[in-house]
């Protein structure tokens, strides 16, 4: 399968910028894959409507991490800037991205626009180690900045604080947001509770394995990086109850189709009784996933996506053109252009089922 098959034109001014004027104030582009081959398939909505999509017991998947103010910005001795975007803040030391990386040595200190002294300490797979004077989460309250999208060509401002974040991030360590999830308020989900519609939580933290672009044209060579995620006992034995009644499963993004997606086999073969797993107390799911999706994939848990509408050639592309269908997938965003949707991170949204 090649890579330029999910290529697509996408004009600039789509991209959007910032986020509507107030959460949940978004397009809705809906695909019933119930009837794939007719027009009718696509339907426009605002996604303050989606609870309409929805039926008592469904399940709606949420990822509730929270973005870390991963950008970091300093100057070397010589007057240069460099900026710092952690990718690790759990390793020790902290792993980042540097830019400009090159022409910057091992032991060399850039001081923080905060002042905080960095040292640089080595070399990774994906980027550099670099050690702070202080706990890495104090260094990033003093002088870190909200991680936004390189297609947004904007520095972060004091609103993209609470917009770049759900109102349900709970477990920080992600340094981009699972931003399918951006478009819902307390106020939809309450009502979505009200209507029997049940919710699960699931914790992935978007790192760069999300976004790394695909550079082999044969998708079959192409290796994901590995991202942290975790389902507590509570949240899979109510996906296991779903699963046994066979209700609907929906996944809030793709992230969230991924954590749901790899633990497939325990989920199928999870045994309640006891909650025990070789005489342990049974505490939940937890580990890294590289789970890569694409066109082929057979999907075991998820019954419908939320999602965003994704870059040319990306590996969110392929997961949503896996789920949703290329040619069905592709149809509807020939719509969404034409009808000039805003695309991307802060833009509009998607629900397939």
């Amino acid at each position: 399968m090649n890579l330029s098959d999910f290529d697509y034109a996408l004009p600039k001014e789509l991209i959007a910028q910032y986020p509507s004027e107030k959460r949940g104030d978004d397009r809705l582009l809906v695909i019933d894959r119930g009837t794939a081959r007719s027009a009718s398939t696509v339907a426009e909505r605002k996604f303050s409507d989606i609870a309409e999509y929805f039926k008592k017991g469904d399940l709606l998947v949420l990822n509730d991490t929270r973005v870390m103010p991963a950008r970091l910005y300093g100057r070397r001795k010589t007057g240069g800037k460099v900026e710092i975007f952690i990718i690790d803040k759990t390793k020790v030391p902290v792993e980042a991205l540097l830019r400009p990386s090159g022409r910057i040595d091992d032991g060399e200190e850039i001081t923080l626009t905060s002042g905080d002294p960095v040292i640089i300490r080595g070399r990774t797979p994906l980027g550099r180690l670099v050690e702070f004077n202080d706990d890495v989460n104090a260094v990033m309250e003093r002088a870190g900045h909200v991680p936004l999208p390189p297609y947004i060509n904007r520095s972060d401002e004091t609103g993209d604080r609470d917009r770049y974040q759900t109102v349900f991030a709970k477990c920080e360590g992600a340094t981009a947001s699972p931003t399918a999830g951006l478009h819902f308020t307390e106020g939809m989900l309450k009502a979505l509770s009200e209507k029997g519609v049940e919710i699960a939580y699931v914790t992935l933290h978007v790192s760069y394995g999300t976004f790394a672009p695909v550079k082999d044209e044969c998708l079959e060579r192409h290796t994901m990086h590995s991202e942290y995620y975790r389902i507590s006992k509570e949240n899979v034995i109510m996906l296991n109850n779903a699963r046994n009644e066979k209700r609907r499963i929906i996944a809030c993004g793709t992230t969230s189709l991924r954590v749901l997606e790899t633990c497939a086999d325990e989920l199928v073969g999870f045994i309640p009784q006891g909650y025990c797993y070789g005489g342990n107390e049974f505490a939940g799911f937890e580990g890294f996933t590289s789970l890569f999706v694409y066109p082929g994939y057979a999907f075991r848990i998820v019954n419908g996506l939320i999602t965003n509408f994704h870059m040319p050639k990306s590996t969110l592309l392929l997961l949503t053109s896996a789920f949703a269908g290329k040619e069905e997938l592709f149809r509807a965003y020939r719509y969404a252009i034409e009808n000039k949707f805003r695309f991307f991170s802060y833009g509009d949204a998607m629900l397939i089922l």
